[in-house]
């Protein structure tokens, strides 16, 4: 009888890429993979441990398995299995732990837990020690249209509020030819546009002396044949150089979206988090890019409450978001991790406090989502459709390169083809249009 398998994820794109590749090691060894909502005989949790919520929202995952079939194998992984390894194990119903560095064995580790050769416990390994770039299999994914491809691994910036370095380990770059040849295997499959993803996206190449940075494998990837896309999913703001605008300013298909983390507004909050910039010197990094990038979304994340930020340097953040009048914004309340420099820091700011500076900003974000999605109304924009609307027959929707949500009516079945639209209306951050 075959046995099933259902994998869910939490977290970042690098942990959905990493799921969808699990999903395919399990394939390629004779397993069904089914939806993690139904019964199965093994159940994969990918976890996060960005924050307090990604732990808890990992408990809660491994609890509803638990109880969706009692004598079901649980298997954890990813970066809550990674830090806090004993923890995980402790929650009943749990019986193997992956961390980081050895989930691309979990078939086999599975198989020896079946097997009886292997007894219930952690499979985690230093992640600074023996580090290289772990090549994952191509995933299969659901989506035709648009596909994740991961160049790297770790970080080195160690940034005063950040377990993830603890979690994956050191900057590691994955080759630059293995990158290419699994593009142009994806793209030789079917997909249009490529989403490259990683920890530290940013530092490419920079383990690597002599070898392509970000903006020369980007140049290179631009140039496979039947690529419609390229996107990257987020950038620190110290590694978009002049060489990278340059790149994205003059390859068609490489999309006008730039991910830029700013995390706080106010320069000495910026100098506590160990963020090696000044609000200065992001606003000049901005107006340039715009001016090489007319039309290009910028997002960001922002971290409230950060340890000791007083409500004059949240003001300072909430008028800097405002002033850069971001594409959209994503907001993050402070969360201690032990082990990092901020968990000791004095000065801890109370939860009522972050969570109302957080539905400030919050709502401030959607003003300015909506604010960049009015501004294209009238204009005609490329689309690349994604799928059929569920439940409204002839209408598609789709994404154009700077990020926005376009729906439409069609006659014709157009996912996966490159179209314009042009806009008739704003609905809150989407749009809706006409096909030309």
């Amino acid at each position: 009888m075959t046995r099933t398998v259902a994998v869910t994820t939490l977290g970042c794109k690098v942990n959905q890429y990493e799921s969808s590749a699990l999903a395919t090691l399990f394939r390629e060894r004779g397993y069904k993979v089914v939806d993690f909502n139904e019964p199965a005989d093994i159940y994969i949790i990918n976890t996060c441990t960005v924050t307090h919520l990604g732990d808890r929202k990992s408990r809660q995952l491994i609890r509803r398995a638990a109880r969706r079939n009692p004598r079901a194998r649980l298997v954890v992984t990813g970066c809550y299995a990674q830090i806090s390894p004993e923890e995980v194990l402790s929650i009943p119903g749990v019986d193997l732990v992956v961390g980081t560095r050895d989930k691309f064995r979990i078939v086999d580790l599975v198989e020896e837990l079946l097997e009886g050769e292997r007894q219930p416990g952690a499979v985690v390994r230093d992640v600074f020690q023996d580090v290289d770039f772990e090549d994952p299999p191509v995933p299969a994914l659901p989506s035709r249209v648009r596909a994740f491809l991961k160049i790297q691994e770790g970080c080195n910036n160690y940034c005063a509020y950040c377990i993830i370095p603890y979690a994956r380990g050191p900057l590691r770059s994955r080759d630059p030819e293995k990158v290419l040849a699994e593009a142009r295997e994806l793209v030789a499959g079917g997909f249009k546009e490529l989403v490259l993803t990683g920890i530290h996206t940013g530092a490419y190449g920079q383990d690597k002396p002599g070898s392509l940075d970000l903006a020369g494998l980007m140049e290179q990837l631009a140039l496979i044949p039947g690529l419609l896309r390229l996107r990257l999913s987020s950038v620190e703001p110290m590694d978009i150089t002049d060489k990278l605008v340059d790149v994205m300013a003059t390859s068609p298909n490489i999309c006008r979206h730039l991910h830029i983390p700013l995390q706080s507004g106010d320069d000495t909050v910026l100098a506590r988090m160990r963020r090696h910039y000044t609000t200065g010197w992001f606003r000049e990094l901005v107006q340039k890019v715009r001016e090489r990038l007319p039309g290009v979304a910028i997002t960001t994340d922002i971290i409230v409450g950060f340890p000791g930020e007083t409500d004059s340097q949240f003001e300072n953040t909430f008028n800097f978001v405002r002033e850069m009048a971001f594409a959209r914004l994503h907001v993050f309340k402070y969360s201690p991790r032990r082990g990092t420099a901020a968990a000791s820091f004095p000065d801890q700011v109370s939860a009522p406090v972050k969570e109302a500076r957080s539905r400030r900003l919050i709502a401030l974000g959607e003003e300015l989502a909506c604010s960049f999605a009015a501004s294209h109304i009238g204009r005609e924009v490329k689309v690349l459709v994604e799928e059929e609307l569920p439940g409204m027959q002839g209408f598609y929707t789709g994404l154009t390169d700077n990020y926005l949500r376009v729906s439409f009516p069609s006659r014709e079945d157009v996912v996966g083809q490159l179209v314009t639209v042009k806009v008739a209306e704003a609905r809150g951050p989407d749009l809706k249009g006409w096909i030309i």
